[in-house]
């Protein structure tokens, strides 16, 4: 074989190579355009296929409509003007957005717990239907589970000690069904961002319930792993507007929030939906 040939042969080969690496960049870059890795990889859900950026969602839809759903947190139970802070997040965000925002429905129950809002889910057509015409879904529960005991000896002016040991307990079974309830809103509607608000201790300042903060905390870091598995989920902290401010912002039967306390927590949603 001549020189000349040996040349035309290398050359022929770093042809295929180089378009060979081209070939493979090429669809590299498709499939980042046709499935780009973000922060949110390894979660589930419909919500990115419409958009990767969870604020500009509702930048883009004509109007915001809202349900919510749980316990007497989201019934606004202690808001002596009867909004609570449901009624303020509408309020906010139609100010905010300039857009139409409606309430379709309030369908919070006082007293209600994670195990009971999952049967809802499962069994109340009403319900489905309310959350399938929204693409703002508003939550509360898990403070009927957890406090429901210490709650009741406060009405009967018998404080006892609410031992941690108590509420670890309680703890597997109620993040159980709160799992379900997560698992269940995104069967009936996975399109809309669900807010999930977490909990407090509403008994902090006294001394033998304090404890309770540290399952408050567990609580809180496992339901925020449930949240985070689904695009289009997500939860915001209450924890930290209660603990050092019980006084001001917890009604007078010290565990739902007075106006104040609604009022904060309002803001903290506001902005986690429309930053």
């Amino acid at each position: 074989m001549s020189r000349a040939q040996r040349q035309w042969r290398i050359l022929a080969a770093l042809s295929v190579l180089t378009s060979l690496l081209f070939a493979i960049g090429f669809g590299w870059a498709v499939k980042e355009m046709l499935a780009p890795q973000s922060a949110s990889e390894g979660r589930t859900g419909e919500l990115d296929n419409e958009t990767a950026n969870e604020g500009s969602y509702f930048e883009q839809a004509s109007e915001i409509r809202i349900t919510a759903i749980g316990d007497s947190l989201t019934k606004g139970t202690g808001d002596a003007t009867g909004k609570g802070y449901v009624k303020r997040v509408e309020e906010a965000l139609r100010a905010k957005s300039g857009k139409p925002v409606r309430l379709i429905n309030n369908l919070a129950i006082n007293g209600m717990e994670a195990g009971e809002l999952a049967d809802k889910l499962v069994n109340d057509r009403g319900y489905a239907y309310a959350l399938r015409e929204a693409n703002l879904i508003l939550l509360t529960i898990g403070g009927n589970d957890l406090f429901q005991s210490a709650l009741e000896s406060n009405k009967k002016g018998e404080w006892t000690a609410f031992l941690a040991a108590e509420l670890q307990l309680q703890l597997p079974e109620a993040l159980n069904d709160f799992k379900k309830v997560i698992e269940q809103l995104h069967r009936i509607n996975p399109n809309a961002k669900v807010i999930y608000t977490g909990l407090y201790n509403p008994f902090y300042d006294i001394a033998g319930l304090r404890g309770g903060s540290l399952i408050v905390q567990q609580w809180n870091t496992a339901a925020y792993a449930a949240v985070y598995s689904y695009i289009g989920m997500s939860m915001v902290p209450t924890f930290d507007l209660f603990e050092d401010n019980i006084g001001k912002h917890l009604s007078e039967d010290h565990f739902h929030p007075n106006e104040e306390g609604y009022k904060k927590i309002a803001r903290r949603i506001v902005e986690s939906v429309m930053p």
